[in-house]
């Protein structure tokens, strides 16, 4: 059975959170925070920006990374501008856990360098002043080429008309 994961280390934008939760509610992925959050998962924004799909959200909070490694098993792909790896270069594994960085720093460095191998970047224009994706964008693209690859597991396909 499929399974997608989405993990954001130290969110710290309600309204990205928010989206990213909506993204994980309408797609069946779970949702991963590891603290500190720049937020209270009270907060208006995250609320509003999720609007009523709160119901369908499986979430998590973890007080930080040791927590979190110790209570998921993998495998792990981590999303950074530093990458050398494309995105859709992996064959997402029926498991798969996407783990994004904090909007204004990404992933720690440290953490990156001892996954090389698993960690990759959604291409870009090939100038310093386009920093990164929108963390929200970010996470939906590469949710969508997971759910793609493994062709729509438990998702509608076509649309209806009232």
């Amino acid at each position: 059975m499929h399974q997608l994961n989405i993990v954001l280390v130290e969110p710290e934008i309600a309204g990205n959170t928010g989206n990213i939760s909506r993204t994980c509610a309408a797609t069946g992925a779970r949702l991963h925070l590891i603290k500190p959050l720049g937020f209270e998962l009270s907060d208006k924004h995250l609320k509003r920006a999720g609007l009523d799909y709160w119901h369908l959200l499986d979430i998590t909070v973890y007080e930080n990374l040791d927590e979190f490694y110790a209570k998921n098993s993998g495998p792990y792909y981590y999303f950074t501008t530093k990458a050398a790896h494309v995105y859709t270069e992996p064959t997402y594994p029926e498991t798969a856990y996407l783990v994004f960085g904090r909007e204004t720093k990404g992933l720690p460095e440290s953490l990156i360098t001892q996954n090389l191998d698993t960690a990759v970047r959604l291409p870009m224009l090939d100038d310093d002043a386009a920093r990164s994706l929108n963390l929200s964008n970010a996470v939906a693209v590469a949710a969508y080429e997971v759910l793609r690859q493994w062709d729509f597991p438990s998702l509608r396909l076509g649309g209806k008309f009232k």
